[in-house]
């Protein structure tokens, strides 16, 4: 598949940005009466003006009467702001549920017309073709979708398995191909601290090729063990949670890339470094990492990042620089996007206010993509194959007995680990609890609920079982999904194990997403056919499942914010404390499985 690439190029209209900033050629549209930000000096240009032609800028200055023909359409902002269009450096498509289509469909009315994609969860369930499939559709955008090509499927080899592995071959290939900006984050950083040579060759060839590498160090050790990361090529990181994080990174030369997803709120803690620390701001970008399509619909996208960044103390055009030219700098697309100049994409925002930051209307390649909340132009959609469409194969058909824990013979109770949910944070928490024994099997009790990951790659069969907490689940319930970060297995949460089957089976039932079960009955169901991670349904449609899931959580008891992430990354083997993966409890502090029960009592 070659999606055209419609887009041209600068070489291809040079001669033409030229006649037209000169005055012999017109314009296609000329914006007058605007208060022009300039992230690049962080200046607001009152009265300026802007033309463009073949969707670039042409002339950004005081009068741009020269460049207006018969045929120019004129528009006048009456005084409003004129902002680049905003830039996400770090996120993940799969995580909006969305297909990338329905995805630019859903962000492009708030605002972001560029976006630095890492397709690591696709990789996972479909290997280097899924990447290839996401990456062809996101080529065929409205708006600037760049990819990134995933670093680790799996994301700790020997601590999960996956449906398919990226080698330094895959990435090498890669590399080649038109929309590759990059790899995507390095998430093995065990493998590069200890210096796996299949990590150090992917981050060789992507360097070879003269491409940003991403990072992932997502451990609170800023010891030796970060600074071997950081000398193995990194140049960007996201899983910061504190200032003293941020500040570390951006003195070894990586950018600190703070985030705001559905559930991930690091921006606070973080963005201190520039607004009391006062370290310099080029080396901070804002992203978003994970957003599923609730957020998207309703509170919006890196618009929403960059109003909490302001709301932070971060100052508006500081906070602008950190959402647009930054992160064009970073990936060496400075000529390209992220700000307001001659030559760059035409891609930006009117908006009457830079603190609140109402999107009016948005342009993208010069053209009106957006006006007061509504996408105006077709995001195309690539024909899906039908084996990307049938991942989900459990091998047979699951039963309660599939749910349970056996204790030790005798045992009346069991001392068990158990997996700590944090609220808005990805990392978990490794916990202890006793458990009572009954006919030989060990209860989930009080707050302490089961977990279960389900292989569903090459229908095995296999379940492994253990133990979670922090939800709150308070009834006789059961919720599965299929996307579970990274290996994208199945994980099942319950307090009930027929629920847990019959919530197992319904996702096979269906090609994969999320379910939700309380008393014997679906309450819920977001269906994700494409990989059993995404819908190729209108954002809206999918938004509104998926609100419904957040509903049915909350009847079950759950009270967290966005819980949904927190269930869908509690197979994360990359990020402590504590996860389970296919083959079995896995202790991130020290990237070894772990037993499950720690002892017990007659």
């Amino acid at each position: 598949m070659n999606p055209s690439i419609s887009f041209p190029a600068w070489s291809d209209v040079a001669s033409d940005l030229v006649a037209t900033a000169a005055g012999r050629a017109p314009a296609d549209l000329v914006l007058t009466n605007a208060r022009v930000v300039l992230v690049q000096t962080r200046e607001v240009m009152e009265g300026w003006q802007i033309a463009t032609r073949h969707g670039r800028f042409a002339y950004v200055g005081p009068d741009a009467r020269h460049c207006i023909g018969p045929r120019t359409e004129v528009v006048d902002l009456e005084g409003r702001y004129l902002i680049p269009g905003l830039c996400d450096g770090h996120m993940h498509i799969e995580s909006g549920m969305l297909t990338p289509a329905e995805f630019a469909r859903a962000v492009i009315p708030h605002g972001t017309t560029s976006m630095f994609t890492d397709p690591h969860e696709i990789a996972n369930v479909l290997g280097l073709r899924g990447v290839r499939l996401m990456h062809d559709e996101a080529l065929m955008q409205p708006v600037n979708i760049w990819t990134q090509m995933p670093s680790c499927a799996p994301s700790a080899p020997g601590l999960e398995t996956t449906g398919y592995e990226i080698g330094p071959e895959d990435v090498a290939q890669a590399m080649r191909w038109p929309g590759i900006v990059g790899l995507g984050e390095m998430m093995n950083f065990p493998g590069v601290v200890a210096g796996s040579q299949q990590m150090l060759a992917e981050i060789a060839e992507t360097q070879k090729a003269g491409k940003t590498v991403g990072g992932h160090y997502a451990s609170p050790d800023l010891g030796r063990a970060f600074h071997a990361y950081a000398a193995g090529g990194p140049a960007d990181d996201h899983e910061g949670t504190s200032e003293a994080d941020a500040m570390a990174r951006m003195r070894q030369g990586m950018r600190a890339m703070i985030r705001l997803g559905s559930a991930w709120f690091d921006i606070e803690a973080q963005i201190t470094a520039i607004t009391e620390r006062g370290l310099d701001p080029r080396n901070m970008i804002l992203c978003t990492d994970d957003c599923h399509s609730g957020t998207l619909v309703h509170e919006g996208h890196m618009n929403r990042a960059l109003r909490h960044a302001i709301a932070c103390g971060c100052d508006p055009l500081v906070a602008l620089q950190m959402a647009t030219i930054n992160t064009a700098t970073h990936f060496g697309l400075d000529r390209e996007i992220g700000q307001i100049a001659p030559g760059r994409r035409a891609d930006m925002i009117v908006t009457s206010d830079l603190a609140t930051l109402p999107i009016e209307t948005v342009f993208a390649r010069g053209r009106r993509v957006a006006e007061n909340g509504q996408c105006l132009v077709d995001c195309p959609h690539l024909d899906w194959p039908a084996d990307a469409r049938g991942t989900v194969h459990l091998g047979r058909v699951l039963a309660a007995p599939d749910f349970a824990v056996a204790a030790p013979q005798g045992a009346t109770q069991a001392r068990v680990r158990v997996i700590g949910v944090v609220e808005n944070q990805a990392p978990t928490q490794a916990l202890e609890a006793t458990l009572a024994v009954v006919a030989g099997v060990i209860e989930a009790q009080g707050p302490v609920a089961h977990i279960a990951l389900v292989e569903r790659h090459r229908g095995t069969g296999q379940v492994v079982n253990g133990f979670v907490s922090g939800f709150g689940y308070d009834v006789p319930m059961a919720m599965a999904s299929t996307v579970a970060h990274d290996s994208h297995h199945m994980i099942v949460v319950g307090t009930d194990r027929a629920m847990m089957a019959q919530a197992a089976n319904r996702l096979a039932e269906v090609g994969g997403g999320v379910t939700i079960w309380k008393d014997g009955v679906e309450i819920a169901l977001v269906e994700l056919p494409i990989a059993g991670l995404m819908s190729d349904s209108p954002a809206a449609r999918v938004a509104a499942r998926a609100q419904a899931m957040v509903e049915a959580m909350a009847a079950c008891g759950c009270r967290l914010n966005n819980a949904y992430m927190q269930h869908s990354l509690l197979a994360l083997v990359v990020i402590p404390a504590l996860r389970i993966s296919d083959l079995g409890l896995v202790d991130v502090t020290r990237f070894q499985l772990t037993d499950l029960i720690v002892g017990t009592s007659p």
